[in-house]
């Protein structure tokens, strides 16, 4: 933000907490999906930057909190089994109606074979309470495959659907991600995720826990 940053050293505000948030020249590329199609048809927008290599996706109203971070953690993981991998957690049962959910296969650690995926569905039909959680490493078939996806739940060409064509003829897992998720999409959400990340810092902790306690009384 060009204007803002100038504005503010002419004021003489200190801006080397930006500095490592800095992209090099060149070094950020980027769409717009133009038409609010679904998750699946954002992500083939992309399609010719991501070309012929595995990429990974990060969903930003998703806010993973952990160390090693989410990312970091599925990195190693796909160093292991390779092919497709999302990350997943669990949820109360009457919560999956919500969210995209898997069918699990064999478990080993963290790790956990992905038998099905579906989208939303009712808490009857869901195979399982584990659900994806807005982070994934994909290969690049799955481009191949939204080209033709049709449209699923809600009207709109669904990321999951896509994935689930894959199963079988690519190796599919499931991470459970060993932190905290907080939903950012919704306003407590957003206000509990900086909360409980302010809460974590030895610089801020003390003065947010004492407005907070102040704020219930």
């Amino acid at each position: 933000a060009f204007e803002l940053e100038k504005t503010m050293s002419e004021r003489g505000k200190d801006l080397s907490v930006l500095e490592p948030t800095r992209l090099g020249p060149g070094n950020c590329a980027y769409v717009r999906q133009q038409e609010p199609l679904g998750l699946g048809h954002a992500i083939w927008c992309a399609r010719a930057i991501v070309g012929d290599e595995p990429f990974a996706i990060f969903l930003p109203d998703e806010f993973m909190h952990g160390s090693p971070g989410c990312m970091k953690q599925m990195v190693d993981a796909y160093n292991q089994v390779g092919g497709n991998l999302i990350s997943v957690l669990e949820v109360p049962r009457d919560q999956v109606s919500s969210y995209g959910v898997i069918a699990p296969g064999a478990r080993d650690g963290s790790l956990t074979e992905v038998k099905g995926l579906v989208e939303k569905p009712s808490v009857a039909d869901a195979p399982s309470n584990l659900i994806i959680s807005g982070r994934y490493i994909l290969q690049p078939e799955v481009m191949r495959v939204l080209e033709g996806q049709e449209k699923g739940a809600g009207g709109e060409i669904q990321l999951t659907d896509a994935m689930a064509t894959m199963i079988g003829t690519q190796p599919f897992h499931a991470v459970t991600f060993d932190g905290a998720r907080y939903d950012c999409g919704s306003k407590a959400g957003y206000i509990q995720a900086n909360l409980a990340v302010a809460l974590q810092r030895p610089d801020i902790a003390a003065e947010v826990r004492a407005f907070a306690v102040d704020l219930l009384k």
